[in-house]
């Protein structure tokens, strides 16, 4: 594996020369325990390896000083190796996946090295020999299973990558989605232009690939700008054989038709990601779902831009706040909210798909109390997901038992709720069957068998409830209540023997033995209990016994923590045995309550903030009313400020398919076009919308550019990144298309920047012929609606009110007088000064801009003609007066003493500032 995984993540604040070294250590010289580290490091030098010693995790040399740095511990050393010293540093076992998770964060992996010996057989071999250990697991982003290393509301998507020759100038590319936590496996293919798209969708954590794929110079951008570490495997480990055999031994198939017909691609991804999956669990295999094929098209294209810009899932600045899925979630449950962020990221296109959502959202709306009862259930439902692939791995504990006891009976007590509802819509209906195959039976052993309290790990025992098995009862009350037994056995003795001083005592050479005085002891050699009791030793004045019954006493008292232990452990294998045999409907009814969360989310929601149902059909309409920005109007709400709504119509063929929006800064404008991109989100991807009525036809790819930022790493400036966040959206938009544009052309000099804008306009207009918003700051533009029949203006109203400007956040049609920067910039605090200065320079702007000669119109200009750019008008030179200039006129330099000059400095400072006041 490449070493690129340890230090791809853009994330990672290692420096690069901290990344895990490949160059081998000498194993000459080496301690025996040395030694063995050095050859298992060998074997993994992609990774920190995290070496077990006792209670620790130990790190040694590069391994050390870069974990070091990362997790902020000592770095200290042990022994000398090759003449300097080792550094090290470690971590304990048991806080260990806190220091794990951090280090996954940074974009490292870390093999784990567990001792797989008892130190007593090591013994055996020899004084100096070493306990055996090995690596038991590679902890990678995408492969982490253990709640406290994952984020209950986010997929952990690994996202392997394969490849087929689509054409002679291109591939199409297979996707194999696999969250190992949850058992989530889905397949599909898309063209090399959509490849970066369908990454975004998924949002992956990690990505596997072939050495090929990874070294092909078209995609080096690709990989540059993905937020996820990228793992180039051999070319050689992924022959199509090799795929297709990996996939059937996974689900133990002879063939694979019974899954559906798959692409070569497809397979190639599959095979890659099993691979995967495969080397880091060492050879545990997850229970996952038999692979989907997610048919293309399925869902509403958006690219990472767009994503970004929108901020769908995460604002700009990386974060969950202030994102729409935070404004819009109203999930009770882990497995809930994935969904939901599922569900955001990839709308869908399916009219019928999308109607049965809303069908079921509606039917929630409508039934306040069946809603309320569903989500305080659901509420009561632990991630079973998660819970049965940590039990699948072999590495789930009582907790996940208690969480699939809970998450059934909640699906139980759901499923007896619906049945009481009649004609429940289409997906509502699918969701109850679903949640009705429910093990009721399965439910009522685990709540048998579990105890109220439990420990996170098996290891730790005392998980199976009291009653449950007489054989662990018994060895809980040898272990815990052990003098209580004695006392009682020593009781028997004392009345059979009929000498009240017999005692039972304890000692580390005896162990347990019966203590009697001399001439009882000898009673007891002669007379009835000569058979019961056994001589142990005489003493001056007393005899010592042992006896059957207390030898096996003590054996089993001995015995009896570790006795106990081993029989929770058969309990415990034999519950996840019985769940793992019914994985598959577990995994189905997860599913359900999953689905049936998010329909309730939304139905929650619509109450909550009076959206509606959108009306979705196959048309070219794009009607909203009373349409609103769900994440502005919410934190709007939280400060008692209302949001005004704006209507938007971009429907049919006539005038206004595309909306051009003019007005002044801090009107509105990138507010009302990213508030009708989310609407037409929301109401693809099943919910109801922040709007009064919304009529729609189904958008098949969604483009935004609103904003940009120079991107350094790629060498590209703000113009640059402006200029191909819009070639990809007039390359690729369509009829059925929405694009939101803003402020195109403002990154470069102003006749260039009207010229693009104007061209990008009429090539929407002539070529996509796509709905569009275009907001801009070029006023000459507003002229093109006279020729473009599908074009039209509108503008965000502003009043006045003593000198003072007033943003009314209203669209109207019509079009901008000026767009008030100066009034911006005044209330962003701007010194007055360079307010006054700003506003003197205007005017004379202005003045030349109406004195010069007229230039062509733009009406006068065919389609995709050039514009030919006007003279840039010149600034009106300072006024002969100008107290400046006659100060300065006055001003021989050539006769100023040092101490003149600097008085004429000031002098001419303070009328400078005069001047400006």
């Amino acid at each position: 594996m490449s070493q690129r995984a340890a230090r791809s993540s853009p994330k990672t604040s290692v420096p690069a020369e901290e990344t895990v070294s490949a160059s081998p250590l000498d194993i000459a010289g080496a301690t025996p325990m040395m030694a063995q580290y050095i050859e298992i490091k060998a074997a993994n030098t992609d990774c920190l390896l995290f070496y077990r010693m006792g209670d620790f995790y130990e790190l040694f040399f590069e391994d050390a000083e870069i974990a070091s740095r990362a997790l902020g511990i000592v770095l200290t050393k042990r022994g000398k190796h090759g003449g300097a010293d080792i550094p090290m540093c470690g971590v304990p076992v048991e806080r260990s996946d806190d220091y794990l998770s951090r280090l996954i964060a940074l974009g490292h992996r870390v093999a784990v090295c567990a001792q797989t010996e008892d130190p007593a057989e090591a013994k055996k071999r020899g004084p100096k020999s070493v306990v055996r250990r090995e690596v038991v697991r590679l902890v990678t982003p995408g492969t982490i299973t253990e709640d406290r290393l994952l984020d209950p509301s986010r997929a952990s998507v690994l996202l392997a990558l394969g490849r087929r020759k689509f054409s002679e100038s291109g591939y199409a590319y297979g996707i194999a989605a696999v969250d190992i936590s949850t058992g989530r496996f889905s397949l599909s293919e898309v063209p090399e232009g959509e490849l970066g798209a369908a990454i975004a969708r998924h949002d992956p954590r990690e990505i596997v690939l072939s050495e090929a794929i990874h070294s092909d110079p078209s995609l080096a951008g690709l990989w540059r700008e993905v937020k996820a570490p990228v793992t180039p495997l051999a070319q050689a480990e992924l022959e199509p054989a090799s795929a297709e055999r990996r996939i059937k031994e996974q689900f133990g198939v002879s063939t694979l038709d019974g899954f559906g017909q798959f692409g070569r691609a497809e397979l190639a991804a599959a095979g890659a990601a099993l691979l995967y999956i495969e080397r880091t669990q060492i050879g545990a295999r997850p229970a996952l779902s038999p692979p989907t094929r997610e048919t293309s098209g399925a869902t509403l294209a958006i690219d990472a831009a767009t994503r970004a810009n929108l901020e769908l899932t995460r604002t700009l600045s990386g974060e969950r706040t202030g994102s729409l899925l935070d404004a819009i979630d109203r999930t009770v449950s882990a497995i809930g909210a994935r969904l939901l962020a599922e569900h955001l990221a990839g709308p869908l296109t399916d009219l019928s798909a999308i109607t049965r959502r809303h069908e079921a959202v509606s039917f929630l709306v409508e039934d306040g109390a069946l809603r309320r009862s569903l989500r305080d259930a659901l509420a009561r439902a632990p991630d079973i997901a998660r819970a049965l692939s940590r039990l699948g791995l072999g590495r789930g504990g009582p907790r996940d038992l208690a969480a699939l006891r809970d998450g059934l009976d909640a699906a139980l007590a759901i499923s007896q709720r619906c049945g009481e509802v009649k004609a429940l819509p289409e997906d509502l209906a699918g969701i109850v069957q679903r949640l009705g195959t429910v093990d009721a039976d399965l439910v009522e052993h685990l709540r048998a068998a579990l105890a109220d309290d439990l420990p996170l790990n098996r290891r730790d025992g005392g998980f199976v409830r009291a009653g449950y098995d007489a054989e662990i009862d018994e060895a809980r009350l040898l272990g815990q209540d052990s003098r209580k037994v004695i006392a009682g056995l020593q009781a028997r003795y004392a009345e059979e023997t009929g000498c009240r001083t017999l005692r039972i005592k304890h000692n580390n050479m005896l162990g347990y033995y019966i203590e009697v005085p001399q001439a009882v002891g000898e009673t007891c050699l002669k007379g009835a209990l000569r058979e019961t009791f056994i001589h142990r030793q005489t003493m001056i004045d007393a005899m010592r016994f042992s006896s059957v019954e207390l030898n096996d006493l003590e054996s089993r008292i001995s015995g009896a923590a570790d006795r106990a232990l081993a029989l929770e452990t058969e309990v415990f294998d034999a519950l996840a045995a019985r769940i793992m045999a019914q994985a598959e409907t577990v995994a189905a009814i997860a599913d359900a309550l999953a689905s049936l969360d998010v329909t309730a989310s939304h139905a929650e929601l619509a109450v909550e903030r009076d959206w509606r149902r959108p009306f979705v059909d196959d048309s070219f309409s794009f009607v909203v009313e009373g349409g609103r920005h769900p994440v502005v109007e919410s934190a709007l709400r939280r400060s008692g400020e209302p949001f005004i709504a704006n209507d938007c119509d971009l429907s049919g063929e006539g005038r206004g398919r595309i909306r051009l929006i003019t007005g002044p800064n801090m009107g509105g404008k990138s507010t009302f076009l990213r508030q009708n991109a989310l609407i037409a989100v929301l109401a693809q991807m099943g919910a109801f919308v922040p709007a009064t009525r919304v009529h729609l036809g189904v958008v098949d790819r969604l483009f935004s550019r609103v904003g940009a930022a120079d991107d350094l790493a790629r060498g590209q400036s703000t113009f640059m990144v402006e200029m191909v966040e819009t070639a990809a959206i007039l390359n690729q938009a369509s009829r059925h298309s929405l694009v939101i544009l803003d402020e195109i052309g403002r990154g470069t000099a102003t006749f260039d920047g009207l010229s693009i804008a104007w061209a990008c306009l009429e090539y929407l207009h002539e070529q996509n012929g796509c709905r569009a918003l275009f907001a801009t700051h070029f006023h000459e533009l507003t002229a093109l609606s006279q020729r473009l029949t599908r074009l039209d203006n509108a503008t965000l109203k502003v009043a006045e009110h003593k000198g003072e400007v007033v943003f009314l956040h209203e669209v109207v049609p019509g079009v901008a007088e000026r767009s008030y920067g100066l009034q911006v910039a005044r209330l962003a605090g701007l010194p007055a000064g360079v307010i006054a200065r700003a506003g003197s320079i205007l005017k004379n702007l202005e003045k030349a801009e109406r004195d010069r000669p007229t230039r062509p119109r733009i009406d006068d200009l065919p389609l995709f003609a050039s514009l030919a750019p006007p003279p840039l008008p010149e600034v009106q030179a300072p006024a002969a007066d100008d107290p400046l200039r006659q100060e300065l006129d006055r001003i021989d330099p050539d006769a100023l003493t040092p101490r003149e000059a600097l008085e004429v400095l000031y002098r001419l400072k303070k009328t400078a500032r005069d001047d400006m006041n």
